[in-house]
């Protein structure tokens, strides 16, 4: 049986009122707090390019999750959900240090 604290971290409908339990953030404001970008990019072939360009994401400030929809050999939708706004120039020098092109969606 879980203890309390397990309790209180997993279930927002029960114990709601006395000392000790706080406010956990509802699905719709964990949403608000996070920017999600989609950019497209050229060059990637396999695995390990979606590995290199995830990795150079990652590490920019914010960033939660990287999603790829790899296209082989074509334009893949790259996903970056973070905690603040990243500028198109920050995402753009992150993709060319893994050794691909940001480029313009097309119309």
């Amino acid at each position: 049986m879980p203890s309390d604290a397990s309790c209180a971290r997993t279930c927002t409908t029960h114990h709601t009122t006395g000392p000790g339990n706080h406010h956990l953030p509802s699905d719709k404001e964990h949403a608000m707090a996070t920017v999600s970008t989609t950019v497209n990019v050229s060059g990637m072939t396999c695995g390990h390019c979606v590995s290199s360009v995830s990795e150079e994401l990652e590490a920019l400030s914010g960033v939660e999750k990287v999603d790829v929809d790899l296209k082989a050999g074509g334009i893949s939708a790259v996903t970056i959900t973070s905690s603040e706004t990243l500028s198109s120039s920050e995402i753009g020098e992150a993709v060319a240090e893994a050794g691909y092109l940001v480029v313009a969606s097309e119309a």
